[in-house]
């Protein structure tokens, strides 16, 4: 498994950069790489933020570019409806797939692969983290990776989920709002603020989740599969249990809402836990759905 750390430049997503980003692509693919005229110029950043949005779009999902030629950016799939449907990027849906995206993004944003897929402290400080990380690291047979670049990543993670008036309330002005936008999913919490504060997993409410958007996320780790364990949605790397953090009471009231839309079905009897897919939809199939439903 190939990893990649700090490739944010310490720079976590500000709210406006994924449109910014998006406007931009559609424009003019070559925006990151210009030469007759500065990407700094044209999305109005500095030069590594400029970097930094540049691996942001690609691992949320949002696009893509190939690995030889001109490093053209464009949309993917996915990236492609969020721009048409939600380009401002203000719904909840919206960020809960770009959240998952980044959340499964084993090689190219492996500390957060590494935080929600694997890391399985619900109460943690950087410290804690920094060691486990640094054994899955080896374990995977992997060189060592700068401790200055696990911590960045760290630091980067909290400053994503968590909002920055909580962190700094004193410090922090409303004006000066430089907060993630996934700081709206409630994903982490503070339970020990000080010197060396702790941090806390926090199950997402299940009203935040869509049953479309929770579909989409089933459907694409079910690989063609229409029966699948509840264990497996709540254990298994990148499903929705480890990319939404949620707790097993949290995930049944998801997929009851599931049901609700007659997606799926929750067999509970004779010692089998599963949900039976009913639909023969896809991932993007169901993206379109949740933007269907959300405009009614």
């Amino acid at each position: 498994m190939s990893m990649k750390f700090r490739a944010h430049d310490t720079f976590f997503i500000r709210k406006g950069w994924l449109s910014k980003g998006m406007k931009h692509i559609e424009a003019k693919p070559d925006v990151f790489v210009s030469k007759d005229e500065n990407p700094m110029d044209i999305l109005g950043i500095g030069s590594n933020m400029v970097k930094a949005l540049r691996y942001w779009l690609q691992v949320t999902g949002i696009s893509e570019e190939p690995n030889s030629g001109k490093r053209l950016q464009n949309f993917t799939e996915l990236g492609r409806k969020i721009f048409e449907k939600d380009r401002y990027v203000e719904e909840l849906g919206t960020l809960l797939l770009l959240h998952y995206r980044l959340a499964s993004n084993k090689e190219e944003a492996t500390a957060w692969y590494y935080f929600f897929n694997i890391f399985n402290q619900t109460e943690f400080n950087r410290d804690e983290f920094l060691d486990e990380l640094n054994k899955f690291i080896a374990i995977k047979g992997e060189s060592s990776v700068a401790l200055r670049s696990l911590n960045d990543d760290f630091s980067c993670i909290i400053n994503t989920y968590v909002s920055r008036l909580k962190s700094y309330p004193i410090k922090i002005s409303a004006e000066n709002n430089i907060d993630c936008p996934f700081g709206e999913l409630g994903m982490i919490d503070i339970v020990q603020k000080g010197k060396n504060p702790r941090y806390r997993k926090s199950s997402i409410h299940p009203e935040l989740v869509d049953p479309w958007v929770a579909l989409a996320i089933i459907v694409d780790q079910a690989g063609g599969n229409k029966s699948i364990h509840l264990n497996d949605l709540l254990n298994s790397p990148c499903n929705i249990g480890k990319t939404l953090n949620l707790d097993a009471i949290t995930l049944l009231e998801v997929l009851h809402n599931i049901e609700k839309i007659e997606q799926i079905k929750i067999i509970r009897t004779a010692g089998l836990d599963i949900i039976k897919i009913l639909g023969s939809l896809d991932f993007y199939q169901c993206v379109d759905k949740y933007y269907e439903s959300i405009r009614k």
